[in-house]
């Protein structure tokens, strides 16, 4: 067998999702990590707070001969044996530490041990983070961006998904970006949302290419922020602006927040405390924006989301829903969209439905089949 020498190149890695075996501590990994890489440790929060310690206080000898003593026995057998599976489920993947240097070698030591050769990511976390970070600001600063805009409800994601070459903000935050964005499952931390990102901007330019379709996004998508950098680019970049009528609008907002919601909290939480979870998403989104609505119409669009509710708990439907929908609609987000887009630097270049701009799309990307 060839044996696989370690690496560097960290775009070829990025670029074919190769599988990454992350030897750092869990808070480490909890705090920041790269798309898809699987954590299993050297050393546990615990011990490495120790180690840590004792580099300090004795030197680097003591603190590896302290990191043998807490890691040795049953304890090492078991993480011998994580590596050891993912090794034998991924041969093509790389196992890194924070910079490259003691934690990944002496893993790799006791792999090898064990008869597995797997190689390094060189330079280590450290390392892919900082070659991620320059990389998305290179292409922040060089590429040719297009954003899809349009009132709330008109199924933005939707269509940008079906555009040549999307990078999906929203779905990298694991948010929708308003009040009612939240999803059942929390947000990436701000340095996982960064890597994510600049993952899917190296996919875009090196494996579609051409322009890239990005939704049209406050600086904040939930608690993610996107780097100023970007948000400036956006704000002067040309504009694709998408219609949808009134009733398809309140269709899309009640598949996406009523009907895909209460599956979500169900599934996660059980049918009874889903239900309750998913009443409580519903009603504490329209309370966070009851200073901009007014005392009067926040306790007129909740008598009527609570009445929903109340119908949709007595016999499942969820039509009920189309009318705060549609007052929130008409009356809070839409008369905000037509302000924020009066005041954009950026030129508004197509206006239509969502097969209008897929064929507009197209045209803008004409060696793209």
């Amino acid at each position: 067998m060839i044996r696989r020498q370690d690496t560097d190149d960290y775009l070829s890695l990025f670029l074919n999702n190769t599988p990454l075996l992350d030897v750092r501590a869990p808070v480490e990994f909890d705090k920041g990590h790269l798309p898809g890489a699987i954590n299993a440790p050297l050393m546990n929060d615990d011990e490495r707070h120790l180690v840590g310690i004792c580099y300090k206080e004795q030197g680097q000898s003591k603190a590896i001969e302290l990191g043998h003593q807490l890691v040795q026995g049953d304890i090492k057998a078991q993480r011998l044996a994580a590596w050891k599976h993912f090794c034998t489920q991924h041969p093509d993947g790389y196992l890194y530490c924070f910079r490259g240097g003691l934690r990944s070698n002496l893993s790799r030591q006791w792999i090898a041990q064990a008869g597995v050769d797997y190689p390094l990511v060189e330079g280590g976390y450290k390392a892919m983070r900082r070659f991620l970070i320059d990389q998305l600001e290179q292409q922040i600063a060089s590429e040719t961006f297009y954003i899809l805009s349009g009132r709330t409800g008109t199924g933005k994601t939707r269509v940008l998904n079906t555009l040549p070459n999307p990078v999906d903000l929203e779905g990298l935050a694991n948010h929708r970006g308003s009040s009612f964005g939240r999803q059942v499952t929390p947000q990436p931390t701000q340095i996982n949302f960064e890597n994510q990102l600049a993952v899917a901007m190296l996919h875009a330019r090196h494996q579609r290419g051409g322009p890239i379709y990005l939704e049209d996004e406050s600086r904040l998508v939930g608690r993610c922020a996107l780097p100023v950098s970007l948000r400036e680019r956006m704000a002067a970049a040309p504009l694709v602006v998408l219609d949808r009528p009134m009733a398809g609008r309140i269709d899309i907002i009640r598949q996406d927040y009523v009907e895909n919601m209460l599956t979500d909290y169900t599934n996660l939480d059980g049918a009874q405390a889903g239900w309750q979870n998913f009443s409580d998403y519903l009603l504490s989104a329209l309370d966070r924006i009851r200073k901009r609505l007014g005392g009067e119409r926040h306790q007129q669009l909740r008598s009527m989301m609570e009445s929903a509710l109340a119908q949709q708990a007595e016999n499942g439907a969820s039509d009920g829903h189309n009318a705060w929908i549609q007052s929130l609609l008409e009356h809070y987000y839409d008369p905000m969209y037509d302000y924020q887009l009066a005041r954009k630097p950026g030129t508004v270049i197509m206006h239509g439905g969502p097969d209008a701009i897929a064929q507009w799309a197209l045209h803008a990307h004409p060696h793209i089949s």
